[in-house]
């Protein structure tokens, strides 16, 4: 005698069904989240890094190219080819070579830039003219954003090299934190450094330290 049952899943089937479909693409987004958060990690990283370098790059770059021209201020008043430190206006401020001109336009190859932390960035100033006048406006650039603190130190003279042990590096600890003329000596020209310590502490990296020899000149 035929079964006279109409054939079909059973309700429990279809739950059991369901919830291993719920299972199996909960598995699956998961994997998918993570492998998407990890790539926007690894993208986030790389750019991170990139900028930092870049930042690097146009510090060295400045300094490797110093210039032994001082300046007029927008006060009227002489700023030395480089000054810089706790002491002076700006982080760190430089006359360098080596400015492009590939419009072939009727000005100086030199040019004065500044470095200063603001708004937890570190902003570079540049230019149009050596020597400025009130109106003289800057054209700035953000290099780096997430900058905690920024630190100069300055050594005088290779005669006052120090390291802090037998094969360690150099001892930084004595090394003038400021580079500005001497205000009890009007007139007298502040030669440059021979070497600049520049300390950046980032919020995300913590504290990275560059060492520049400057070219003599």
């Amino acid at each position: 005698m035929a079964d006279g049952r109409a054939g079909g899943f059973t309700l429990i089937e279809v739950l059991i069904a369901l919830a291993i479909t719920a299972f199996v693409s909960t598995i699956a987004y998961t994997s998918l989240s993570s492998a998407l958060s990890g790539v926007e990690a690894t993208r986030a990283a790389a750019a991170r890094t990139y900028e930092v370098n870049r930042a690097w790059l146009i510090i060295s770059r400045d300094l490797r190219q110093l210039a032994l021209r001082p300046v007029r201020d927008e006060f009227g008043d002489m700023e030395p080819a480089l000054q810089g430190g706790a002491a002076a206006r700006f982080a760190l401020s430089l006359t360098r070579s080596g400015w492009h001109n590939p419009n072939e336009q009727r000005r100086s190859t030199l040019q004065r830039v500044n470095y200063r932390l603001e708004d937890d960035a570190l902003w570079r100033d540049s230019y149009p003219v050596l020597d400025r006048v009130g109106d003289t406006a800057a054209y700035s650039v953000k290099l780096l954003d997430n900058v905690e603190d920024l630190e100069l130190a300055f050594l005088s003279s290779l005669a006052r090299v120090e390291t802090a042990g037998p094969g360690a590096s150099l001892d930084t600890r004595h090394w003038s934190a400021s580079w500005v003329p001497d205000t009890s000596a009007p007139g007298v020209e502040l030669p440059p450094p021979v070497a600049v310590e520049i300390r950046l502490r980032l919020g995300d990296w913590g504290e990275m330290r560059r060492l520049y020899e400057l070219p003599p000149l």
